[in-house]
């Protein structure tokens, strides 16, 4: 996998102009007020990866106001093979995102999983454990396309194929020939889902139980639903015959409820607090926040055992709700997982235990300026 080498965004959501210049492994901070443009640089990078980023955001979304230019974020990766420019960008004329790798036009987004791999926390996902199971199922599926890119058109193959049959059923198209093309769509790319999220958790699952129980607490994890139960039961091709049975008798209710009445859109991720054998809902604030940071350290190291280096991780206010020896110790973790990390944070306080060992940018009204020079990290050792 690759890091960021250097970074240039032009006409993105509040900056005309902006650079990041000699990044590389380790920890790079970027603070300042709240709306002074930190998540908007986060989000720039997630876009590099498959995906719509950490908004999820619409391609239109992020361009700057008032410019006539489509916006664009382009990055020099360090790469094993040496440096490769990576742009993105938005045809306004179209209203889609174009992509650059090397210099060349690309077709897919998929081809960026090659480049890069990103997972990411965000303030809004504290409420994971308590939001509905889409959230956590979504959580799921982009901490597996960092780990397994091709999940992503399995995603979209099985989503497609419920849309139009949605769409046949809610016009009274009951083509019998049509709805079972599309069902077994549905059962092929379904069952695949169910089974890369199964095998996906227990890898997870295996990289929580070989950390420390502290500072961020060990989870007990699993994934709750119909496809997945039956997967537990019988082989894949059985699976598949019962899955499309389900939809077939499904059919009138789904064509007044609209989508499907069971599958993998309807999956749950389940955590535990393992100490304490409790349910991460029914636990406090902090220790949700806690079991969630731990969950991403989690993946970032089976990512790195799996596939020889850790994904960029970008951590947003991270640090607020942290007491100042759960920061340490977290910052301590971060460098030792040698993975190139961007935190923010409205408070440079927060980040003075690392202030030797993190390249600090200090940000305000979408200007960016650099506060040290290159730091002594142990990651660029």
């Amino acid at each position: 996998m690759s890091v960021l080498a250097a970074l240039s965004l032009h006409n993105f959501r509040c900056y005309d102009q902006a650079a990041l210049d000699d990044l590389g492994l380790g920890l790079i901070v970027l603070h300042g007020p709240n709306g002074a443009g930190k998540t908007n640089i986060l989000e720039a990078i997630s876009l590099l990866a498959p995906g719509r980023g950490l908004r999820g955001a619409k391609v239109f979304e992020c361009q700057k106001k008032d410019s006539v230019q489509g916006w664009a974020v382009a990055a020099q990766l360090q790469t094993p093979y040496g440096l490769i420019p990576i742009g993105i960008g938005a045809d306004l004329s179209t209203n889609k995102r174009v992509i650059h790798i090397k210099g060349l036009p690309v077709r897919t987004q998929t081809e960026l999983a090659e480049y890069v791999s990103c997972v990411w926390l965000t303030p809004q996902m504290d409420r994971l454990f308590l939001d509905g199971a889409v959230e956590r199922r979504k959580f799921l599926d982009r901490l597996i396309f960092a780990f397994d890119p091709s999940h992503a058109g399995r995603m979209t193959r099985y989503e497609n194929a419920m849309r139009q049959r949605a769409r046949l059923l809610q016009e009274g198209q009951m083509d019998a020939a049509w709805l079972k093309a599309l069902e077994m769509q549905m059962t092929q790319a379904g069952v695949a889902i169910s089974a890369a999220r199964i095998d996906f958790v227990e890898r997870l699952q295996n990289a929580c139980l070989q950390a420390p129980d502290a500072p961020f607490p060990r989870a007990l994890l699993a994934v709750s639903g119909s496809i997945e139960n039956l997967l537990a039961r019988m082989p894949a091709l059985e699976v598949e015959h019962l899955f499309a049975f389900q939809l077939e008798e499904s059919r009138a209710r789904d064509a007044v409820t609209g989508g499907a009445a069971s599958g993998p859109h309807k999956t749950d991720l389940l955590v535990m607090y393992a100490a304490k054998k409790q349910g991460a809902d029914q636990c406090s604030t902090g220790e949700q926040k806690a079991l969630l940071i731990g969950l991403i350290l989690a993946h970032a190291r089976l990512i790195g055992a799996e596939r020889g280096a850790p994904p960029i991780l970008l951590l947003d206010e991270i640090a607020a709700h942290l007491d100042a020896n759960r920061r340490a110790a977290l910052y301590e973790i971060l460098l030792d997982l040698g993975a190139q990390v961007w935190l923010t944070g409205t408070d440079e306080s927060f980040f003075s235990a690392i202030e030797h060992e993190a390249r600090f940018f200090s940000i305000d009204s979408g200007s960016i300026k650099v506060l040290n020079a290159s730091p002594r990290s142990r990651a660029h050792i």
